[in-house]
């Protein structure tokens, strides 16, 4: 394996998400370079709850398998560790061993050896519950505190796991690759620079900005590199067409954060109101001045979903701007007719939801554009307990939009158009997220073991 030397650690970062593909040639470029790893990322709660609650992945079977072996060679070629995270999108212990067994079939077909570290991050509900009675646990933002209902609804809960986690997997020197469960997305990064012994603050701050590739540059792009020494680290695009400045490597420090200098992690708190941004070259931006606190204790995040009934939709467009003028009266008398046709269900069963785009369907009330467009793309979600009646009420409901009376209307057939059949679209179950809370632990390891496994 390739060893930094105490002045430098380079870590190649080919794409903010492992599953979205990469340009072969950027990786290349990135290989030139000699990094001493490579990381990539696989997790997010951004796409929903149905990972952790349906057991389902974030990307393809197919994209992940391209990707990997593409990245298998590259290991292979460079002879670096080469770190993935949160496998499948939400890092649970199914999806670990879902990426062990495409790496195992990579392995065959190449006629390729591996060491493989996997790094499980189930956490047993049992464990949680002794916890939360033992007031080890609180919410983690604007959530209400964990119920154990709650708990024990959940179909799996998760951890995210901080840099001591692959620091231990990475205690044998030979091994190759680190598949593992879910995990704060700058650990991998982190744990490599604070296993060659960098400052963990720079550490820390590199890995935030790398965590999601290039998307610190400008254009946005996939693959990135970070050359971390004793009192600063660069970032530079691999894309020649990129180039990162420093307001975009500022801005993206500022990416899905709380509050503007402090950003709160497992093991402590990065604190950047000292940093500067300087632009080195054309393409290339230096950071320094970060700061780390570890605090007083050490916590992580739970992660949990459950199923909550089954969901249908229908999409309509609009473009009477007689219709439009009257939207939300409209939809209120077309709710409101619906709830009246299966006055034998309870209300509570189930819910009618509309989306409108166009109008407000992506900020909602806090939408600052009263006016709406000239047409509109309209969306009703319902969510039921069966799929039978989710569908049955949202057919209903669309053809009572479709024939619903208003001031003013000139059509006498339709007052939408429906752009697919079938008209209701069933999307199966429908998840929550119900486990979103801190928890402390005694130790950042205990909780995630590691197994190795030789793969040829």
């Amino acid at each position: 394996m390739a060893a930094s030397k105490n002045d430098e650690i380079r870590i190649l970062t080919p794409s903010g998400m492992l599953g979205y593909g990469f340009p072969i040639e950027h990786l290349r470029l990135g290989l030139e370079q000699k990094p001493h790893a490579i990381t990539i990322d696989s997790g997010s709660t951004d796409s929903g709850p149905q990972k952790l609650g349906l057991g389902e992945m974030t990307c393809s079977r197919e994209a992940y398998m391209k990707d990997l072996e593409v990245l298998l060679e590259a290991q292979r070629e460079a002879r670096i560790p080469l770190l993935i995270s949160s496998a499948g999108g939400d890092g649970s212990n199914l999806h670990v061993d879902a990426f062990r067994n495409m790496i195992a079939e990579i392995s065959r077909k190449r006629g390729w050896r591996f060491k493989l570290a996997k790094i499980y991050a189930d956490i047993d509900k049992r464990h949680i519950a002794r916890e939360l009675e033992a007031g080890r646990i609180e919410p983690l933002g604007p959530v209400p505190p964990l119920d154990p209902r709650e708990l024990a609804a959940a179909t799996v809960v998760v951890a995210q796991m901080g840099a001591e986690p692959f620091l231990k997997a990475l205690e044998p020197e030979d091994v190759d690759v680190v598949v593992s469960g879910r995990a704060y997305d700058p650990a991998p990064t982190a744990a490599m620079a604070i296993r060659a012994g960098f400052d963990p603050a720079l550490a820390w701050h590199m890995g935030k900005i790398m965590e999601c590739g290039a998307l610190c540059a400008e254009p946005v792009g996939r693959s990135v590199i970070g050359y971390l020494r004793q009192d600063h680290f660069e970032i530079e695009p691999l894309n020649p067409a990129e180039r990162c400045t420093t307001a975009s490597v500022a801005a993206h420090t500022l990416y899905e954060k709380t509050h503007p200098f402090l950003l709160a992690g497992p093991g402590g708190t990065l604190d950047l109101s000292h940093c500067t941004y300087e632009q080195v070259s054309d393409r290339r931006v230096r950071v320094s001045g970060s700061r780390f606190d570890p605090g007083k204790r050490y916590t992580i995040k739970l992660e949990g979903a459950k199923t909550a009934g089954w969901r249908s939709i229908f999409i309509a467009g609009a473009r009477d701007p007689i219709f439009i003028s009257q939207i939300d009266s409209i939809l209120d008398q077309v709710i409101a007719g619906t709830r009246a046709y299966f006055g034998d269900v309870p209300e509570e069963a189930y819910r009618i939801i509309p989306h409108i785009y166009g109008k407000n369907g992506v900020m909602g009330d806090l939408e600052p554009v009263k006016t709406p467009a000239h047409e509109l793309c309209i969306i009703v979600e319902v969510a039921a307990a069966t799929q039978a009646l989710a569908t049955a009420i949202c057919g209903k409901a669309r053809t009572s939009l479709m024939h619903c009376p208003y001031p003013g209307r000139i059509a006498t057939a339709g007052n939408i158009a429906s752009p697919f059949t079938p008209l209701e679209i069933p999307l199966g179950q429908a998840c929550e997220f119900n486990v979103y809370h801190l928890m402390t632990v005694d130790s950042p390891t205990a909780l995630f073991p590691v197994r190795y496994e030789e793969i040829s």
